[in-house]
């Protein structure tokens, strides 16, 4: 198995999304890319700089890198700054965070083949991953367990992608 770590706003709702996604095989909520070790939520909100983020693990059988990068962006807003949706601040930016340098490389090939299809920047961190912390427990499939909490990505239209390997798992 794969693994890589996507931030894209709030992590109920990426979650949620990639749980749908054939060949996923593993998903995880947490926080990334901050200033300190460990941190809570608490932390997160109280100003660590972390992101919320989601952990994923993938069949390459199943599944490529560069399509899970197409499910990515087409949930979120590559141009917008510390924002996804309703959701603002530096916890809700955008970012790539890889596991392996090949993976940088695919990342960074796929965001160039997509900048034309944006007016602004894309201001997507790319990087490798070093200190993903999981979320507590509450915050593990939360739309799963509160099907009418908010999310910025909705579910209900979610858009053909290469003929959209997607599939609904049993939990």
């Amino acid at each position: 198995m794969k693994k890589i770590v996507l931030a894209g706003g709030c992590f109920w709702g990426v979650q949620a999304y990639f749980d749908l996604v054939k060949g996923i095989t593993k998903t995880t909520v947490g926080y990334i890319d901050g200033m300190m070790d460990n941190p809570t939520y608490q932390d997160v909100l109280n100003g660590s700089g972390h992101t919320e983020a989601l952990y994923l693990e993938y069949d390459e059988s199943v599944t490529s890198l560069s399509l899970i990068f197409e499910h990515y962006f087409n949930i979120i807003d590559p141009t917008s700054v510390n924002r996804q949706g309703n959701d603002i601040g530096l916890t809700y930016r955008t970012g790539i965070y890889c596991y392996d340098e090949s993976d940088i490389d695919v990342a960074i090939k796929y965001i160039v083949s997509i900048r034309n299809q944006y007016v602004k920047e894309i201001v997507t961190t790319v990087k490798m991953s070093k200190d993903f912390t999981v979320a507590e427990n509450y915050h593990q499939h939360y739309l799963d367990k509160n099907p009418n909490g908010y999310c910025h990505i909705n579910l209900n239209k979610i858009t053909n992608i290469q003929e959209f390997p997607i599939y609904k798992k049993n939990k």
